[in-house]
């Protein structure tokens, strides 16, 4: 029989029953619904071509060919396996794989574990053929753990999933000395060692990242609260969540909180509208943030899970379904290394990145930036301690970092801890008001003054020239152990009742304050003192060298100078003519060229402008080094001073703008309207 077109089908929503509240979660585990709990599952084979509509399913190949059919992965599943495909890499362990002597595996060795009767979950070893069952697998197959045994008794580290290698050369590669997935790129060799041809080989088990992502995107947290009470869903406008898209929560705890805002809100909830006209919805930002704009707030979608029906005597309330913002989360991510994969990410990074998308997208008509809410300007005020000048730069910005300082609590040794099991941390909490005053607080920067010349240094403060709509605020919870960033888990408080930012106002240019000369005017402002420099010629130092020496001393005399000669004899260019104006290095018009792409870079990891560009300045532009730098001076607000490129045109003297960012007015109170902390230790995830 013949058939060149077949459809297979179809399956019927299985209607669950439940008659009382889900049972408590009591470990953390994941309880796995698979379809089987949700449908009732018929395959039935058309061949349109001879209008049959029920062929025999045992005919010749159909089966195998159906059941290949079945098990396909989608696209859409596809791109997710291979997100999480890219963390897996070689190890020393399978690029050095030596084998020992080869031989041709019957297929009946192949059927089941070499140590029990197990068919399925059988894992090869690479090095010597034996044939061990893996670890039972939550929702997958069952396992003894012989594979991992064998590795115990041999150290024979590297196996292969049989049932997971394809055709192309992919399989589940586990490397049991490193206990971790890896790949063999010589994988096609190494099984043919043991006379498995691989392109003759059929998938038929799940990988493990497969598995991964099935029982990630299942993953439901406890709807409990803290005393074990069920929490009641509620439903209605405004009140519809977002189903877990596999290490997305991220992305739904954002989209929550910019939606909440009205500023958002009424930006993309347009339900009188039409769609954007668009020849691809899938690519277009309007139509992807109008859609989960309608999702979220319309309440359409706010309703009990229809799947789930309680009886007549429970009181139990199924919950939603939830939207699943796939395609905003594939747009969003579409070209970012991070973003783009399945991997938790920071979600103050994500706020940043999803902002500048929504600025860059066209807003015609009435249609306006619901990011300009965000934005506002800060001003910073130097002051050279030795002749009071002063200079103010500002910076437009959309958000904060404000330290978060670190009081640990006395610790009792106990019991355990005498044994050799480290008790985790605690810390005294901190108010946000803390936070803020150490962010506004003055602090002494080492700069030369291009005025007098003084090394003394400047007093530096930053504080607000203009107040946004909604004050983004990230809570640097970090801290420098063993020069490794680690995240700490300090309690920051914020009050429900209102707070009042008009102590952090700046005051601007005050009467009687001398402003520093700008940089052009420092530029030939700097006149060495002519006595000293008239003593180091007679002593026989090159000019040069004098005028060197006396810029960098703060021009005070020439004993200091003649100090500075001596200690820099060996310099390879202290004989090469510098620019001693005011635009020198060290100076505090100081404004080394900052590659502007770097400075975005920077801020898309929730380091603000002034901060990345102090950094780059400091580390000559490297970037891995300027995180670092960020990491290792928490304090330092940064560098206010850059005349500004293109994208950074807000960084002017003041005065030199018509209108600025936010609002000036006060008082500036502010109320906590949404907060997203991540519980989680790694410091990518916040």
């Amino acid at each position: 029989m013949s058939c060149k077109h077949i459809d297979a089908a179809g399956s019927s929503c299985k209607t669950l029953s439940r008659n009382k509240p889900p049972q408590k979660i009591s470990k953390l585990a994941i309880a796995a619904e698979t379809e089987e709990d949700r449908y009732d599952t018929h395959t039935k084979v058309l061949c349109y071509e001879c209008g049959v509509k029920d062929v025999e399913i045992t005919s010749g190949k159909l089966s195998s060919i159906v059941d290949g059919v079945l098990k396909a992965n989608t696209f859409a599943r596809q791109a997710e396996v291979q997100a999480w495909e890219q963390e897996i890499t070689p190890c020393e362990h399978t690029l050095c794989l030596e084998q020992d002597s080869g031989r041709q595996i019957d297929s009946q060795e192949l059927g089941h574990c070499s140590m029990c009767d197990l068919k399925e979950n059988l894992w090869l070893c690479l090095q010597c053929g034996n044939l061990g069952c893996g670890r039972a697998q939550f929702g997958g197959s069952g396992g003894n753990s012989h594979g991992l045994d064998h590795f115990n008794h041999t150290s024979h580290a590297v196996a292969v999933k049989l049932g997971s290698i394809t055709p192309e050369g992919t399989a589940d590669i586990y490397c049991y000395a490193c206990n971790d997935e890896r790949t063999d790129p010589e994988l096609a060799t190494h099984l043919a060692h043991w006379g498995i041809n691989i392109a003759e080989r059929e998938k038929t088990e799940k990988s493990l990242t497969e598995m991964q992502i099935e029982q990630n995107l299942k993953w439901e947290f406890s709807m409990t609260s803290e005393d074990g009470k069920e929490l009641t869903p509620i439903f209605g406008k405004g009140f519809t969540g977002l189903r877990n898209l596999g290490n997305s929560c991220y992305l739904s705890s954002i989209l929550q909180c910019l939606f909440s805002m009205p500023e958002f809100a009424n930006r993309y909830f347009l339900p009188q509208d039409l769609s954007p006209s668009t020849s691809k919805p899938a690519e277009d930002l309007e139509t992807q943030l109008r859609k989960v704009a309608n999702g979220l707030l319309s309440g359409r979608y706010s309703v009990p899970d229809t799947d789930v029906v309680a009886s007549e005597d429970s009181p139990y309330v199924p919950h939603q379904k939830g939207l699943a913002p796939s395609m905003l989360k594939h747009l969003v991510g579409r070209g970012h290394e991070e973003f783009s994969t399945m991997r938790q990410q920071d979600a103050f990074e994500l706020l940043l990145h999803l902002l500048k998308l929504v600025t860059r997208s066209p807003h015609v008509g009435h249609l306006q930036d619901p990011v300009n809410s965000f934005r506002f300007v800060m001003e910073q005020r130097l002051q050279c301690i030795s002749c009071n000048r002063v200079r103010y730069r500002t910076d437009e910005q959309e958000n904060i970092s404000v330290p978060v300082p670190v009081r640990r609590k006395l610790r009792v040794v106990n019991n355990d801890e005498a044994d050799g099991n480290q008790s985790k941390d605690e810390f005294e909490p901190v108010t946000l008001k803390e936070c803020l005053d150490i962010f506004t607080g003055a602090e002494e920067v080492e700069l030369t003054c291009p005025s007098c010349g003084s090394k003394m240094g400047f007093t530096k403060r930053s504080l607000f020239k203009t107040f946004p709509k909604v004050l983004a605020v990230n809570a640097r919870r970090f801290e420098l152990i063993n020069w490794v960033p680690t995240k700490l888990d300090v309690p920051v408080v914020v009050g429900d009742e209102p707070f009042d930012l008009d102590i952090y106002k700046s005051a601007g240019l005050q009467d009687g304050e001398e402003l520093l000369p700008d940089d052009a005017q420092a530029a030939t402002g700097f006149i060495p003192n002519q006595a000293a420099l008239n003593e180091l010629e007679a002593m026989g130092f090159p000019r040069v060298r004098c005028e060197k020496a006396l810029h960098a001393t703060g021009n005070i005399n020439a004993d200091a100078a003649m100090n500075w000669i001596l200690a820099h004899m060996d310099d390879p260019n202290v004989d090469t003519p510098v620019d001693l104006g005011g635009t020198g290095s060290g100076t505090a018009g100081a404004s080394g060229s900052v590659n502007p792409e770097s400075v975005e870079m920077l801020g898309a990891m929730g380091i603000s402008v002034p901060q990345a560009r102090k950094a780059l300045k400091e580390t000559g532009g490297d970037m891995e080094r300027a995180v670092d730098w960020v990491f290792s001076h928490p304090d330092d607000q940064g560098d206010f001073e850059d005349e500004g490129t293109p994208q950074d045109k807000a960084s002017a003297p003041t005065g030199d703008r018509g209108s600025f960012a936010g609002s000036a007015e006060l008082p500036a109170r502010f109320r906590l309207q949404s907060i997203v902390c991540h519980k989680g230790a790694s410091i990518h995830a916040g």
